[in-house]
């Protein structure tokens, strides 16, 4: 499943091809101007709309194509497919269309809604399957399947038919734009749609600038570039779910290290910066992967002004359970949420001195864990705090060893720091 030949780049007939098989099942999605980013970046900012697709995400392109592709004799055998996100909506969907059997794998710590979600777009036609604790389990036990009964198995990247699914974006695009695009932005994960796409736009608009979007906690793609060759990493952050892997796809890094003008990160936190600001100014959903084009832009402000840019927003499957954690990145990213060990004089109005005192009239405690030791002058507490300003916090440390309040900062920490958040 996994070989793959030496050189591969997909033709603009096999992506016509996949436009034509997937034309009655995804969206022509909007590419619409915001008129609020063109007038802060002082430039023309386009959405590439794929969040509104019937799967919230780009992936039924790519998985439709494969799954259609298949003869009668694999069609028969079944598919399996590995995923806890939009590539397993994406084949759920497109077996019950094709009325194909499909098993789908997911870890077993999967979020129930995303486990309906699936089967709500699969209906009888799949089976799910939750096993281990990770996605890389997960994979392992569907390869396991295939190879045992036969089947397919339908990779999210990694693969000529979803590779050619999703450039069908790049058509799209081109014929939507009205005027030459100078920037496309996207995110990459495993690298299927960055691989299609920048195809796409090689041939047909060799002049567009394709820039690459990683979370910073998971620059797979980045760093196999920087280094020549396809590289997996030992570890990730994997907060941003729809875009962190370990290891691109081999057929993806070929040519997106031929294809791509950049490749760029963003802090995650930045990313839940955007998801909010989406939300609450536009009435955009978007997940955290969907939201990595958008926030690669403030990092190119310069360079973008007065050019026609396209962000590509690529889906919208973001779990209302992980709104708290969202606002709390946020918060950390722009230097607002701060955590502290405060020693506490043990004695009464300890507390009261240290509100009156120490905070500022915008300061916030959000979070605050105490338990009093009985034998002890001082006894420690861990304070979260949510500033007005970043440049609040200077003249709150300084007030804190003032008074002798002051025990660590916590911030800076990560050992620490991951029980907190």
């Amino acid at each position: 499943m996994d070989s793959e030949k030496q050189i591969y780049f997909p033709s603009l007939m096999d992506i016509e091809i996949a436009a034509r098989s997937i034309k009655n099942v995804s969206a022509i999605t909007p590419l619409s101007l915001s008129l609020r980013y063109s007038k802060k970046f002082d430039a023309n900012i386009y959405f590439k709309r794929e969040d509104l697709q019937q799967v919230r995400s780009y992936k039924i392109r790519g998985a439709y194509n494969k799954i259609s592709s298949l003869n009668n004799e694999e069609a028969k055998a079944g598919v399996v497919c590995a995923s806890a996100g939009n590539h397993a909506q994406g084949v759920a969907l497109s077996c019950k269309l094709l009325e194909i059997k499909g098993t789908i794998y997911m870890p077993a710590p999967t979020p129930n809604q995303k486990v309906e979600q699936v089967k709500m777009f699969g209906e009888d036609f799949i089976e799910i399957k939750l096993v281990g604790d990770t996605f890389d389990d997960a994979y392992h036990a569907a390869v396991l399947e295939c190879d045992a009964l036969g089947k397919i198995f339908i990779h999210p990247f990694n693969d000529e038919k979803v590779i050619e699914g999703q450039a069908t974006i790049g058509l799209e695009i081109l014929k939507q734009a009205d005027k030459p695009i100078d920037y496309v932005f996207i995110a990459v994960g495993g690298g299927g749609l960055a691989a299609g796409l920048s195809t796409v736009f090689k041939e047909l608009s060799p002049n567009t600038k394709i820039i690459g979007v990683e979370p910073e906690g998971a620059p797979s793609m980045s760093k196999s570039i920087e280094k020549g060759e396809n590289l997996t990493l030992d570890k990730i952050e994997k907060f941003v779910d729809g875009a962190a892997v370990k290891r691109v796809g081999n057929l993806n890094f070929a040519i997106c290290r031929e294809n791509l003008h950049k490749m760029t990160t963003v802090p995650e936190g930045k990313a839940c910066e955007t998801i909010l600001e989406l939300y609450n100014k536009d009435a955009i959903v978007v997940e955290p992967a969907g939201a990595l084009s958008i926030s690669a832009l403030d990092f190119y402000a310069k360079e973008i002004k007065g050019k026609n840019v396209v962000c590509l927003v690529s889906g919208s499957n973001n779990d209302i359970t992980r709104t708290s954690e969202i606002k709390e990145r946020a918060l950390l990213y722009a230097n607002l949420k701060h955590y502290f060990i405060v020693k506490f004089p043990q004695r009464a109005g300890a507390l009261k001195e240290f509100v009156v005192n120490i905070l500022g009239k915008n300061d916030d405690i959000t979070y605050f864990q105490y338990a009093k030791k009985t034998n002890r002058e001082n006894g420690s507490a861990v304070v979260g705090i949510q500033l007005k300003s970043s440049s609040d916090l200077d003249a709150l440390v300084s007030r804190m060893k003032k008074h002798n309040f002051f025990g660590d900062y916590l911030n800076d920490k990560p050992d620490l720091f991951q029980f907190l958040v």
